[in-house]
This record gives C-alpha cells, sequence and structure tokens, in this order.
C-alpha cells in the first residue's frame, strides 16, 4: 500500500429492522475483494451525505476517512 488506507462507509437500507456488524462488513468483502482492498475501517451512516441531485459527495466521506484512527 502506498500509504492509504481502505474505509467503508455504509448506509444500510433494512426494512426488516436487521443489522449488520462491522466484522460481517468485513468479511463478505473478504470472500468478493482483493485481500488489499478489505476495508480496515467500516463506518455506519444513516445516510450518505449527496448533493442536492443526488450524487454522493465523496470529497467529504474522504474528509471522515482522514480523521479515523
Amino acid at each position: 500500500m502506498w500509504g492509504e488506507t481502505p474505509c467503508a462507509f455504509v448506509s444500510l437500507k433494512c426494512s426488516d429492522g436487521g443489522s449488520v456488524t462491522e466484522r460481517e462488513v468485513r468479511e463478505f468483502c473478504k470472500k468478493k475483494l482483493p485481500k488489499y482492498m478489505v476495508p480496515r475501517n467500516v463506518v455506519f451512516m444513516e445516510e450518505l451525505p449527496k448533493t442536492s441531485t443526488g450524487k454522493i459527495q465523496k470529497f467529504l466521506l474522504r474528509q471522515m476517512a482522514k480523521s479515523l484512527p
């Protein structure tokens, strides 16, 4: 890695009231992604930050990721 650490921002859309843990997200990613792409940090959010047109504001997510330990 070149100083970058993968981080996942997750917004759940469960209508049945179910929940997902950070560990479950990582395990899912381990099955689907190469090892270097598996997130070290998983952040759960009510809603991802979006513009008025509905696009995800990735620059805000990057700023949040930089402040994580």
